[in-house]
């Protein structure tokens, strides 16, 4: 079982430890959206620099290239990325059932890849099996997306999710019971913005034969803190939480941490940072805009990362304008670490016992109208 230390707790929130075969985790953590075993435009020292604790990469992305086999062979996903410290793999069941021409049924998904055509089907057996392959220190059950919002549909999807995870858990301990290093496995609470589904994908899900708790599925920002307040509670109070894909907009790392999340991914912010949206304390900017070309102050004179530290607005300007590489590289560093940053001082107030004033404070700075 995997072992999850509580440090302190408040109400839900609380502060731990996960102890991985690949090091420990401070909770709450940002983890960086390793997808095809790279957060993009980053290498992993930089990602150590910038304070990254965890990698999480995709299970659909990587079985198509460069496929689960290499990744094994090369020594797992920490060897084989030069990462070295703990890990986790999403199944890919959101990308895979957002492909047009995927195939449900019961077994699973067949869809073909975008790459070169090839055909292929996941079954929660084979998500598994791949992620086994891939060797990350916790995996995520495979589970559906649901085909939209509607009541009905979301009811559908998180009834077969819920038959499927008594699968992966069959498959998981199946593994496992060969294994030379002991992996670990998540189930997924669905249900979207309904709480009674909600409730009811929590119930099942506690109970299981499982390490930890991914939460997923469709849900509205505004909606997330009661949809935590219905969850958490009912999931089994030491193990941890995972916050799947959220971390674009920062209340939702103050809402996840203050209603029982510890861990928490998601590709937004280097994306962003890619087309030119960058954090401030003061609310995120367009560094493309006109108005930044004569400005020649650091990006966020708060900010001890390399690019607030050495460069300024104006350079970054015209580094996006000519795109040149060299923009993504500084931008991405400054997003990613904003992110990492605000978790890990999220995790200090808690310690502390000023988590709300600290809230307040960042909140009201960053949305000033709201």
């Amino acid at each position: 079982m995997l072992i999850f230390d509580i440090i302190k707790s408040n109400n839900l929130a609380r502060v731990g430890v996960i102890h991985t075969p690949h090091g420990d985790i401070e909770t709450p953590a940002f983890v960086g959206a390793a997808t095809r075993a790279t957060v993009k435009a980053l290498t992993m020292e930089q990602m150590r620099m910038l304070g990254s604790q965890a990698i999480l990469a995709n299970t659909y992305h990587l079985i198509l290239a460069p496929g689960a086999d290499l990744v094994q062979e090369a020594g797992g996903l920490a060897e084989f990325s030069s990462w070295h410290g703990p890990t986790f793999t999403d199944s890919g069941g959101f990308q895979i059932f957002s492909l047009p021409d995927v195939k449900i049924s019961e077994n699973g998904a067949k869809f073909k890849s975008h790459i070169d055509g090839r055909k292929f089907e996941m079954t929660p057996e084979s998500s598994m099996q791949d992620q086994w392959k891939i060797g990350a220190d916790i995996h995520m059950a495979f589970d559906q997306l649901a085909k939209s919002e509607k009541y009905g549909d979301m009811k559908e999807a998180m009834e077969r999710t819920h038959r499927w995870l008594d699968r992966c858990v069959d498959e998981h301990h199946r593994l496992a019971s060969s294994a030379e290093r002991m992996q670990y496995l998540f189930a997924i609470v669905q249900g979207g913005d309904f709480l009674d589904l909600r409730a009811e994908s929590a119930k099942y899900c506690a109970g299981k034969d499982v390490d930890g708790f991914g939460i997923g599925g469709v849900f509205t920002a505004d909606g997330m803190d009661k949809m935590l307040q219905t969850v958490c509670p009912i999931l089994p109070e030491d193990k941890p939480r995972h916050l799947l894909g959220m971390g674009q907009e920062p209340i939702d790392l103050f809402v996840g941490a203050e209603n029982g999340c510890d861990t928490f991914d998601c590709v937004g912010p280097t994306r962003m940072a890619r087309n030119g949206s960058l954090y401030t304390l003061d609310g995120r900017i367009n560094i493309k805009n006109a108005r930044f070309k004569h400005d020649f102050t650091p990006l966020m004179p708060e900010c001890d990362c390399e690019c607030c530290k050495n460069y300024n607005r104006a350079y970054l300007h015209h580094l996006f304008k000519t795109d040149e590489i060299t923009a993504k590289v500084l931008a991405s560093i400054h997003n990613e670490h904003f992110v990492t940053k605000t978790v890990a001082n999220i995790r200090e107030h808690l310690l502390a016992g000023t988590f709300q004033e600290y809230k307040k404070s960042f909140l009201g700075r960053y949305y000033p109208n709201s």
